[in-house]
């Protein structure tokens, strides 16, 4: 029981307009809306860098899973750069020129919003002038709900970041959230040592984190993004070690005297810890303590295994756990006090890695049902029901879910060949990518944007 689980365990505004125009909108619904994203056209030397704008840009939206991406095939052939391209209502001679609203809202595009401009080179930067317009208004003024100038530096990440600036504009009209500035910490073996790394959150800028050369593992990430406490053999046995993702700096933690001690949860207020340890002999239980891991309480007393407690992020006073108490692994929950404990997951197959949504309403966590052991699957269940969703279907063994800041997407682990690797995807299981190559990686979480 011990071993199975612990081993799956811009800066400027337009002129036109003088300042940037947000209207109210009318939300269709999640994936309903219909955006039309044009390639836009670069000037000078903004050119250069269009295919990485471009893409950027689409991605972003694409990837948000709040909308429904109009194919390009399906577009208007002529497409506006800037508002005075476009014109309230055709003439039956003009119409789908793509000069027109209604050119866009019209079949074949049958847009909802068009996201269109154009960028250039100035002083040395890549300067988007971007819009977004309601296309199904016919008045031009209302239509507009996005006018803004966007500033990076004059190369392909500096036209990606403008790009994603103004996906993460767009997605907050929406009440989305981007994941521009957000980071996935991660376990990777790569370098010989498991270690921490670190990257963004499409795959990019990995970097090692921990430099410890020795087994390090089981990061979690404290709710406000300052903290990142992980278990490392460092020092010969099992300990908790928290880092400063500000300064990087070990920061002071007492471990309680016992065999085996690991980081589980971070509390809503990043000044408490949850742990599992088997300090109190025999297996480990659930703890929780202050920062520097003063005043340990237990909370968990069963005669079994009861590990990777997660807190609630709303309420701050519902866990859901592991245990093996009723025979293979479970999930639990159960207050932070330690009583009302109940099982969420039926008793088929082994349920482990539990991860609450942002919501907290929802938890993520990789299961074995309906396969061979040991052959996990991501699953999502809404706590208050039971009702329980599959994500992943027999593709490699999928494990660790952890859920992205914005609620609509998942970070996981997947093991489809040789080597184990990270993957995203939204929630309803789609828009699967692979973020990285290299060794086995494995065990991720995603941490908030900085400010």
């Amino acid at each position: 029981m011990k071993k199975t689980i612990f081993a799956c365990l811009v800066s400027g505004l337009l002129a036109l307009p003088a300042a940037a125009q947000v209207n109210e909108i009318k939300i269709v619904g999640n994936g309903q809306i219909a955006m039309a994203v044009p390639d836009f056209r670069g000037a000078g030397g903004a050119q250069s860098y269009m295919t990485a704008f471009n893409s950027a840009l689409f991605e972003a939206l694409q990837n948000s899973g709040q909308f429904r991406m109009v194919p390009k095939t399906m577009m208007p052939l002529q497409v506006p750069q800037q508002p005075m391209d476009l014109k309230p209502a055709p003439t039956p001679t003009t119409k789908g020129s793509g000069n027109y609203l209604s050119d866009w809202s019209s079949p074949p595009a049958n847009a909802n919003y068009l996201a269109f401009g154009y960028t250039a080179e100035k002083d040395e930067q890549f300067v988007l002038y971007g819009w977004l317009y309601d296309v199904t208004r016919q008045d031009m003024t209302s239509a507009q709900i996005i006018g803004k100038v966007y500033f990076g530096p004059l190369s392909d990440d500096g036209a990606k970041k403008v790009a994603r600036d103004f996906a993460a504009d767009i997605l907050a009209i929406f009440g989305g959230k981007g994941l521009v500035g957000t980071k996935i910490y991660f376990v990777s073996d790569r370098t010989g040592h498991k270690e921490i790394w670190s990257m963004d959150y499409d795959g990019s800028n990995q970097k090692e984190f921990t430099h410890y050369g020795s087994i390090t593992t089981f990061p979690i990430i404290s709710p406000d993004g300052t903290k990142l406490a992980f278990l490392t053999y460092a020092r010969g046995i099992p300990d908790i070690f928290i880092h400063s993702l500000e300064t990087g700096r070990k920061l002071p933690f007492y471990n309680p005297r016992a065999s085996m001690n690991a980081p589980s949860d971070f509390m809503p207020d990043s000044q408490h810890l949850l742990l599992y340890s088997s300090a109190g002999g025999g297996y480990s239980q659930i703890y929780l303590a202050d920062l520097d891991g003063g005043n340990l309480k237990r909370i968990s007393n069963s005669r079994s295994s009861d590990v990777e407690a997660k807190v609630n992020p709303k309420t701050g006073a519902d866990l859901v756990f592991v245990s093996g108490r009723s025979g293979l692994p479970q999930i639990y929950a159960m207050s932070i006090d330690g009583i009302n404990v109940r099982r969420l997951t039926d008793g088929v197959g082994e349920a482990v890695n539990p991860a609450w949504s942002p919501d907290g309403k929802h938890i993520a966590f990789a299961w074995t049902r309906g396969y061979e052991p040991g052959n996990y699957n991501i699953f999502i269940m809404d706590v208050a029901t039971r009702e329980f969703t599959q994500l992943t279907h027999g593709a490699g063994r999928n494990e660790n879910p952890v859920w992205a800041p914005d609620g609509v997407h998942l970070v996981y682990s997947s093991k489809r060949g040789r080597a184990t690797e990270i993957f995203t995807m939204r929630a309803d299981g789609t828009g699967q990518q692979q973020l990285t190559t290299v060794g086995d990686n494995m065990k991720p979480v995603w941490s908030k944007a900085s400010n």
